[in-house]
């Protein structure tokens, strides 16, 4: 049976199509379509229920040393209000997943897990945890909702005491008062915008879900579902776990080694990870035949299999069906013709840079 979050009740109000995803029940769209959610999020700004995402403390004078343990990037040096994102590995050098850690205090770490793997995460921690470190799942009493868009920074101005508001990306204030409500307020987000990611209590969260969407409603706010959340990650080139990384792909692999810290200190799956180097690279595809381009697709160049796609669709702001796959690498560059078997038809794309869509671009 699939869980709910706190604004699940709202989410249905509102017209959300309902769909299981990571065992909660979540919006896909709502009337405005994905389309229309995804452009509001690039040209204005758009409200994620992001509540089924969990939540792990460390605490402890040996939480530093665990995380480091545990997890490809470090920590050390991490400021009070700093939020550091990393893989962590099996002992074979696979992503068991992919983390946002934030450093809450001296001794006090959160740690936040894809939703599917909360129970296999926090065995693994709890299961190497060592020292003086406590470990705590506190998914279950916080709501985390996700502010995206150019809009969002003057939505934020207006309901929030201006010391209170992190002011570089990957910062984050713990204590916020977000129009008369106190919220841990993070400049993150999983789109290629600018935006926050604001934890709440689960109790509060309707409250501060309906706040935002009334204050932002004449500058263009629209809540967004799972559909518009996944195709903005994929026009931003953000990996997702389940599709550019599991238990078989290294991060060397997938693009993420700028977020391990091999030189720096041991971790769990370090060596394997290394032994194995990277025989395989995350590249981008854009459709030059007619055809969308999905998951779990052979790719060929010269007719010899190089690689599989591991997400695709048609992206709304690029305007093309795109990809992104994992080929052998050295096997293609930029700018080369491949075919994608789509259902057993091939069509033509070619090799392009990540990522497909940047604020810069």
């Amino acid at each position: 049976m699939e869980l709910k979050t706190p604004l699940y009740d709202l989410h249905v109000a509102a017209g959300g199509r309902m769909v299981p995803f990571a065992g909660y029940l979540l919006p896909v769209q709502y009337g405005t379509g994905v389309i229309q959610e995804h452009m509001a999020v690039r040209q204005k700004m758009g409200l994620f229920d992001v509540s089924h995402m969990g939540e792990v403390r460390f605490e402890g004078p040996d939480a530093l040393k665990n995380l480091n343990h545990l997890m490809t990037n470090d920590f050390t040096g991490m400021g009070i209000g700093q939020v550091r994102y990393s893989p962590m590995l099996n002992d074979e050098g696979g992503i068991l997943d992919d983390l946002i850690v934030y450093r809450l205090g001296e001794q006090k770490y959160m740690a936040v897990v894809n939703a599917a793997n909360r129970a296999k995460d926090v065995q693994w921690m709890k299961a190497h945890r060592f020292g003086d470190c406590a470990v705590a799942d506190v998914s279950d009493d916080i709501a985390q909702l996700a502010l995206q868009g150019p809009g969002a920074k003057a939505l934020i101005q207006s309901l929030t005491p201006a010391d209170q508001i992190p002011q570089k990306y990957y910062w984050f204030t713990e204590r916020a008062n977000v129009g008369g409500i106190g919220c841990l307020l993070s400049r993150t987000g999983y789109t290629g915008e600018f935006g926050y990611e604001l934890y709440v209590k689960s109790g509060d969260a309707p409250k501060l879900w309906t706040m935002l969407l009334e204050k932002g409603k004449d500058a263009g706010l629209i809540p967004c579902g799972l559909g518009a959340r996944d195709t903005l990650r994929l026009e931003a080139a953000m990996p997702l776990y389940g599709h550019e990384m599991d238990e078989t792909v290294s991060p060397l692999e997938t693009g993420l080694s700028w977020a391990v810290k091999a030189e720096a200190h041991a971790f769990i799956g370090r060596e394997a990870m290394l032994a194995k180097g990277a025989p395989r690279t995350r590249v981008g595809l854009k459709a030059t035949g007619k055809g969308i381009l999905r998951e779990h697709q052979p790719v060929y160049k010269d007719g010899l299999p190089v690689g599989m796609t591991t997400s695709g669709t048609m992206l709304p702001f690029v305007g093309a069906p795109c990809a992104m796959a994992l080929m052998a690498s050295g096997s293609v560059q930029p700018g080369d013709a491949v075919e994608v078997d789509v259902r057993g038809r091939m069509v033509g794309a070619e090799v392009v840079p990540l990522p497909f869509y940047s604020k810069a671009k």
